[in-house]
């Protein structure tokens, strides 16, 4: 049982100088805004301010401070281990084999299913860019087959989706319907990708620029047409005027969209061995980009709120663009520059996942957990070659029968449930020594000041939100019921958190990220957990059938060299 939890020790300098290393600081913080300001804000937001309303600003206060103080947690494992392979190298040094291999398993889900909902993202744009240049692509090569159908049969008022069900050619009684453009996405950046790190950081830091110069410009001409009223909209329900018109339960459902905006912060850990001075670069530039980008979605969604009710937002995949349509701003020219830069925006968010997963599984391989295959490096562009066109392959294969919504739950719950694990896993780590140039993570005792944050934090919950504390008890609500038992499961392991706390010691810091990241699971549905226990299940299945016996701890163990 024990050799589950065989730990792995990172030297100083293991597996280094096979990757180019050529970023700097603000090449990673380039990286990070690539990834973080993305699908998130051009797309994902559309569908969180529908469900949210303008309360949902709350949820994006709750997700930068949760990924504030993991940032923090993935800055220490950084300036510790400096290889690539992210929390799954960081698993492997703190909770042993088996976890670091369900970490592993779980990157693998918020990459490369991260990249599916982005590439159906950035076909959505696209195709509504070429129809506002005149050039039409037939709506059954601008979406899934599943999404096409669930629309038919679901009665959805997205009449380009019902179009795509009814007009689509039919070849041996198969309706053919194929999101061309997200196929076709997928393979340009896998051939970016490959041809190497320079030249991914010179296309990324460009777009970057472009990027942010349009969201600036959104928020700058917005404000001046942002109407108050629009932020406490009035219904016919007891929550009439409120900043959430579907209360806080409404706003913690949410929780997916939002949350997937910040996602691309711990892509960039994987960039280790491609970094100049990992130890200090990758610290600071995950903590910058990390900050600046919240800034930016707070006054973002202050403005998209101001601007257009909320209901209206319901199935809107372009947001942005959304807002300065004719039947809201009626400003084209701003609709048509937003449009065409938001391809730009989310062809840099791919560009990063798709960075990030072939060196999780060249990190894996190395381990002996995945094939030798998966490790090789390209002689010429210095790329984990074979494990970049798998990916490749990996996502653009589920393009082809999935659909967004479950893409967005399902990676964003194995994000939340990786970042949960290495909070926890720096809680594991020894002390170490100070050493000038290099991130230090402050230790501050929790004993008490834990404690006294989270009974402090229930009890202004309580007065906030009386009505939803009266009625947490009420689990069999349809509307509610599933949350408040979340939220019962966990204050119960919260207090028990304090308890040991206040026995251990634990330091502050980790302890804020992981009660932070474990609230953010309470907005998660059934239906997510039984897709991502399912998906695990899976993981552990190849784990016990060939990473288990392949391991090179366990060779070591058994001394096979």
């Amino acid at each position: 049982m024990g050799s589950l939890f065989r730990r792995k020790h990172y030297a100083e300098n293991a597996d280094s100088g096979q990757l180019n290393r050529v970023l700097g600081t603000w090449d990673i913080v380039f990286f990070g805004i690539a990834a973080i300001i993305g699908a998130g804000s051009f797309s994902s937001l559309g569908e969180a301010i529908f469900r949210g309303g303008p309360g949902v600003i709350v949820l994006y206060l709750i997700c930068g401070f949760a990924c504030a103080f993991t940032a923090l947690c993935y800055a220490e494992f950084a300036s510790r281990i400096p290889t690539a392979g992210s929390a799954y190298t960081y698993a492997y040094a703190s909770f042993g084999e088996l976890i670091a291999w369900v970490i592993g398993w779980a990157l693998i889900m918020e990459y490369s299913f991260g990249n599916i909902y982005v590439a159906f993202s950035w076909s959505d744009y696209f195709t509504s860019f070429m129809d506002r240049i005149g050039v039409h692509i037939p709506d059954y090569f601008t979406c899934s087959y599943t999404e096409a159908k669930k629309a038919f049969l679901n009665n959805s008022n997205n009449g380009e989706l019902i179009n795509a069900w009814k007009s689509a050619p039919i070849i041996g009684g198969l309706k053919i319907i194929v999101d061309i453009p997200a196929l076709v996405i997928n393979g340009l950046i896998t051939w970016l990708c490959y041809q190497g790190i320079k030249e991914s950081k010179n296309f990324n830091n460009f777009f970057v620029i472009l990027k942010l110069f349009v969201i600036l410009l959104v928020i700058a001409v917005g404000v001046g047409y942002v109407n108050t009223g629009n932020w406490f909209p009035t219904t016919s329900t007891p929550t009439s005027g409120s900043f959430m018109p579907n209360g806080f339960a409404g706003v913690m459902s949410a929780v997916s969209g939002v949350f997937f905006a910040y996602i691309g912060f711990d892509a960039i850990s994987v960039l280790s061995e491609e970094t100049k001075n990992p130890q200090k670069d990758l610290p600071k530039g995950m903590l910058i980009s990390l900050g600046l980008c919240t800034v930016i979605y707070i006054i973002l969604t202050l403005v998209l709120t101001g601007l257009v009710d909320y209901r209206k937002f319901d199935g809107i995949g372009d947001p942005l663009s959304f807002v300065f349509d004719k039947s809201n701003l009626n400003l084209p020219w701003m609709e048509f520059i937003v449009a065409l830069i938001a391809i730009v925006a989310i062809t840099t968010v791919l560009l990063v996942f798709q960075m990030g997963q072939p060196r999780i599984w060249m990190a894996m391989s190395r381990d002996g957990l995945l094939p030798k295959k998966f490790q090789e490096v390209h002689s010429k562009n210095k790329v984990p070659s074979f494990a970049t066109i798998v990916t490749g392959i990996v996502v653009g294969i589920p393009i082809l029968f999935t659909d967004k919504t479950f893409v967005l739950d399902f990676t964003s719950i194995g994000t939340i449930f990786a970042f949960v694990l290495v909070c926890g896993g720096v809680l594991l780590l020894p002390p170490k020594e100070k050493i000038k140039g290099r991130f230090h993570l402050p230790y501050i005792n929790g004993k008490i000041f834990f404690p006294l944050i989270f009974i402090g934090g229930l009890v202004f919950f309580y007065f906030y939100q009386p009505e939803f504390s009266h009625n947490l008890t009420n689990i069999s609500d349809p509307t509610e019921g599933e949350f408040r038992l979340a939220i019962i499961i966990f204050i119960i392991f919260n207090l028990a958190l304090c308890v040991l706390t206040f026995i251990k010691n634990l330091s502050l810091i980790p302890l804020i990220g992981l009660s932070s990241c474990l609230y953010l699971l309470t907005g998660m549905s059934h239906e997510n957990w039984f897709w991502f226990g399912l998906w695990f299940a899976i993981g552990l299945i190849i784990y016990f059938l060939y990473g288990y016996k392949n391991s090179k701890l366990n060779q070591i163990k058994n001394g096979i060299s």
